[in-house]
């Protein structure tokens, strides 16, 4: 491990939102890592290489390729053979393209009942404690629990540019809906939030990530946010979903992106976290905030003014954030969700 990591890591601080830590006796359930796979030849062994460094060795990988065409899956099926024997299995062995969300969707399904569940990205590596920081915060809660950590940013090297930001507030419900801060690969889930997860899918355009962590707060569950990196995470044109540490970037990022994709975004959350099998994992007070919020977003300039002046809590974690969000909620409110 790196200096850098070693300071950074040497002073944890953990946000714990809703709920309550218990004091039962911590049992030992074994992590179930889901990775699947897609072109990811260039950087897939220095991820497998960071599994197999791990401490906490009470681990099978579940992987599965969604349609490579390049050498992914021989590399993953020699990982299977050798390296990785009798604790890596594939899943769904004829390769097709379905997409992120949906492929992870069905390694979930397939991941034991029983295990905690880590998802894991094709072009990280992690840091060798990552498991085990993860376990030591999440094994004790009850209920659903979601476990997520800052990262290291590097290059396609792997040279550090820095830490990802902090946060700066409690994530809530409220703001997951236009928030993710549970960066895929350093979630890690409780058996009872994979098994709330499981039996639905996300929207088109929200990935399983930032689906896990809305649905674990709306059902009143637990998120845990450790301020320590437990991965280095590569930027590269290759990414599905990236980071950026300035502000200023990301602000520049945001405005090319434009209003209407991420209203669109949020109408297409609001919409499917209301349809009944969702509404049955959210607490009735969610579920209030979503049929207000979906009222709010078809009507008028004035009642979407109103509605932010009364929900205090509906913001991101950074002012310039919040301020961009408002204008855009206020301007473009009235955007629909794709069919």
């Amino acid at each position: 491990m790196t200096d850098q990591n070693r300071t950074i890591s040497s002073a944890p601080h953990l946000y714990t939102v809703g709920g309550r830590d218990t004091e039962r006796a911590a049992s030992r359930p074994p992590v179930t890592i889901l990775l699947s796979v897609y072109n990811g030849e260039a950087f897939l062994n220095q991820q497998l290489d960071s599994f197999l460094a791990q401490s906490d060795t009470d681990w099978c990988l579940y992987w599965r390729d969604d349609g490579s065409h390049d050498a992914s899956r021989a590399i993953m099926l020699s990982f299977q053979e050798y390296r990785g024997q009798g604790r890596c299995i594939e899943i769904d062995p004829e390769p097709g393209n379905i997409g992120v969300a949906r492929s992870y969707a069905v390694l979930l399904n397939a991941a034991p009942s029983e295990s905690l569940v880590a998802f894991a990205d094709q072009d990280d590596v992690w840091v060798p404690q990552k498991l085990a920081w993860a376990r030591e915060k999440i094994v004790p809660l009850q209920g659903p629990a979601l476990y997520c950590a800052r990262q290291f940013l590097t290059d396609e090297a792997l040279t550090v540019l820095g830490p990802s930001l902090a946060l700066r507030r409690t994530p809530d419900f409220h703001s997951a809906l236009i928030q993710n801060i549970a960066t895929g690969h350093t979630v890690l889930l409780n058996p009872e939030a994979a098994a709330l997860i499981r039996p639905v899918l996300p929207p088109q355009g929200v990935l399983h990530d930032w689906w896990s962590y809305i649905l674990v707060l709306g059902a009143g569950g637990q998120v845990v946010f450790d301020d320590r990196c437990v991965s280095f995470y590569r930027q590269h044109r290759r990414n599905a979903v990236g980071v950026e540490r300035s502000l200023a970037i990301r602000g520049i990022r945001a405005l090319r992106r434009g209003p209407r994709a991420f209203m669109t975004l949020l109408a297409a959350l609001v919409s499917r976290l209301q349809e009944p099998d969702c509404q049955t994992l959210i607490e009735p007070e969610e579920r209030q905030f979503l049929s207000r919020l979906q009222d709010v977003l078809e009507d008028s300039f004035m009642t979407r003014l109103v509605f932010l002046r009364e929900e205090a809590d509906f913001i991101r974690q950074r002012p310039a954030e919040t301020w961009i969000f408002r204008f855009w909620f206020l301007f473009y409110g009235r955007t629909k969700p794709n069919s």
